[in-house]
């Protein structure tokens, strides 16, 4: 008869030890802080969005958001491959530009991971692409350029944000689309790339109007050309490109992913919350105010934008056989 209580009661105990480990968590995501890494170095508008998303993900979710800024590698990819590698439980993420998940592995052969791979969350805000050229240049609009560069082949150069980067592709395009030739003089950020123009060493640059507007009205460098479909609001006489390269399309954007393998409903917790935030008056003119255009995308939406954008620069990385590995 004991042993028949012993069994008894150690059957009992074991069911029980099984019931907790069989248990499902009884608390929702998030229960804890998250972390979202910036593959770029603080300061810059890409930063500046991350952190207003953090932000606004701390009051949607009710939980820290800090952000983390960790550079290194060509286009970041040492920041990026940590968050590729973390848990996929939602408390580590990701925000980094376009290029990071459309076209890494096309430009990079021996990477050993692919960016775009991981769960899409939403799309923070868009901005196109800018031409510009040093004040002393005798061309006005992206036409008078390509006549320019045509009288003058091989004579002018360009600066570009480093090998790979959206103006290295930019400016790739816009030669292939005009048939002319310019020398590409890569530096290490867009920084370096601005302070080159500045100084007249080199001849174009493209770039974005956050770094670059207050020098642009000091006279200091040429705003001739948009890469976006419209006008731009700040400087709505400067034309867009395609008038007169139709077809021709160059902009970036912030994006927000998380690890391959995190739970849809974790993914779409964090989609709603930024959407919800960037849909806010007060939020949304705040980003606008960046010179930028504030998204707060869907998570379908960022997938199909990632596809366009591989589309759009696969072919250009083949063509201008523009490798960083």
């Amino acid at each position: 008869m004991w042993r028949s209580i012993a069994c008894a009661g150690l059957a009992a105990a074991v069911a029980g030890c099984i019931g907790v480990v069989a248990a499902p968590a009884q608390t929702g995501f998030p229960n804890r802080g998250i972390t979202m890494v910036v593959p770029l170095p603080a300061g810059g508008t890409a930063d500046i969005l991350a952190r207003i998303a953090a932000e606004q993900l701390r009051e949607e979710l009710g939980q820290n958001v800090v952000v983390e800024n960790r550079p290194g590698g060509a286009g970041g990819l040492v920041g990026t491959e940590s968050v590729f590698r973390a848990a996929p439980d939602g408390y580590t993420i990701l925000c980094a530009p376009q290029l990071t998940f459309s076209i890494a592995t096309r430009l990079n052969a021996r990477m050993t991971f692919d960016p775009g791979a991981m769960e899409t969350v939403s799309i923070l805000a868009s901005y196109p692409s800018i031409l510009l050229v040093r004040p002393d240049l005798p061309v006005s609009n992206p036409a008078e350029l390509i006549a320019y560069a045509k009288a003058n082949p091989g004579k002018l150069n360009y600066g570009s944000q480093g090998i790979g980067q959206i103006g290295h592709l930019a400016l790739e395009l816009f030669k292939i689309m005009a048939g002319i030739d310019m020398v590409h003089v890569p530096f290490r950020g867009s920084a370096p790339a601005i302070t080159a123009l500045l100084a007249g060493q080199i001849d174009v640059l493209p770039d974005l109007l956050p770094a670059t507007k207050p020098h642009i009205e000091a006279g200091k460098m040429k705003l001739i050309g948009t890469a976006g479909r419209e006008r731009m609001a700040a400087f709505p006489n400067i034309p867009p490109i395609r008038e007169t390269l139709p077809g021709y399309e160059a902009d970036t954007w912030m994006g927000v992913v998380a690890p391959p393998g995190t739970p849809k409903d974790i993914v779409a917790k964090l989609s709603d919350a930024i959407g919800r935030a960037f849909r806010k008056p007060e939020v949304h003119a705040r980003i606008a105010a960046l010179d930028v255009d504030p998204r707060g995308t869907t998570a379908a939406e960022m997938r199909d934008l990632i596809r366009q954008s591989a589309e759009r620069w696969a072919p250009v990385v083949e063509r201008a056989k523009i490798r960083t590995d």
